[in-house]
């Protein structure tokens, strides 16, 4: 039976454990720049340290105006690659794996003078109206996507995922909620992820895998369910998808009836339903801090892999901590072991 310790390989990516951090902002960017400096350095590496078996570095955004905020990561130009080469080299160096999500805000972009998306519509009331998308800006937003894989693999990623939940920009193309286009990209709301996929494939090399983060249900009235996410992740795993990260929600201001988070595991149903329905590898993700629930996911076959977001927050080692709890054997880097062996 599989654990949270137990390797897992996808292609080319060899992780030593099924534990992964998930993307998280920082919010931490100096002069608006989006260029990585020593704050993440120190937030992820000291991850890979703690025994991260795959570490995805926060969205990180493939336009200036594409960013929630102007704190956050971008790789639009080569200038953003070396300080993210720097932090993906260190990760190599204490043996974890390291994604990159790459990602556009669309009508979440806070900080844009005029915010993009696929329709005219604002994200709240307190939103500025986004411009909607012309077929060829919707093209040439792709083509941006591309770019920013190509910067992705120069800075020597070993995956890349592509951030298609929480209501930014490939989310908000495949949501009837925020799709009311009536060109190409209205007729198949798929289409501007697809293309996105093929893109970024086109350039990644052939055995490196990539990852697509979904909102598998949305909790506004309007939005989709289960069945819907099934079908449009089929589609993307046919344009080329090779695991997904699921998640939920985020695509506008959520309802008292429908509200996510309020227990443990909760999204993990969502992680199971795509898994079995497409016979695809996937990430569960949400509230799964505890080490016991955590290898249970891994354990009954309901994910391949659990992203932990909060407990690595508040801990950089609680994948160390998690081998103690659950009793298998991890490598402790250095002298470390003989903290962690006081509590065997």
């Amino acid at each position: 039976m599989n654990h949270l310790f137990t390797p897992y390989k996808l292609k080319e990516l060899e992780l030593k454990n099924r534990i992964v951090m998930p993307p998280m902002c920082q919010y931490a960017v100096l002069n608006k720049d989006g260029i990585a400096h020593d704050w993440h350095y120190h937030h992820y590496v000291s991850r890979a340290i703690g025994g991260a078996g795959l570490i995805i570095i926060e969205m990180t955004d493939i336009d200036p105006d594409g960013r929630t905020t102007d704190l956050d990561l971008g790789l639009w130009s080569d200038e953003h690659i070396a300080p993210l080469k720097r932090i993906i080299d260190a990760c190599h160096q204490y043996g974890a794996k390291v994604g990159i999500q790459i990602a556009h805000a669309g009508r979440k972009a806070e900080d844009a003078e005029l915010p993009v998306a696929p329709s005219a519509i604002a994200y709240d009331d307190k939103s500025k109206i986004p411009h909607a998308l012309t077929t060829e800006e919707t093209k040439e937003m792709v083509e941006k996507f591309r770019l920013t894989a190509e910067r992705a693999v120069k800075a020597g990623v070993d995956t890349i995922e592509l951030h298609a939940a929480h209501g930014y920009l490939i989310h908000q193309f495949q949501s009837p909620y925020t799709n009311k286009r009536t060109d190409e990209y209205g007729d198949d709301p798929t289409l501007f992820g697809k293309q996105v996929i093929k893109a970024v494939k086109s350039i990644m090399p052939e055995k490196m895998p990539l990852i697509m983060r979904i909102s598998a249900r949305e909790y506004v009235d309007g939005g989709y369910g289960i069945e819907e996410s099934i079908a449009f992740s089929k589609a993307y795993q046919d344009a080329g998808v090779d695991l997904f990260h699921v998640s939920s929600g985020g695509e506008g201001p959520i309802l008292a009836h429908g509200k996510p988070g309020t227990h443990a595991a909760y999204q993990v149903p969502l992680a199971r339903e795509i898994r079995s329905a497409l016979n695809v590898p996937v990430i569960a993700v949400g509230r799964l801090d505890e080490p016991v629930l955590a290898n249970a996911v891994i354990g009954n076959e309901e994910a391949d892999l659990v992203a932990v977001g909060r407990g690595m927050l508040r801990n950089p080692y609680w994948a160390l901590e998690a081998a103690v709890t659950i009793g298998k054997e991890t490598e402790i880097p250095g002298v470390y072991g003989a903290g962690f062996s006081l509590k065997k």
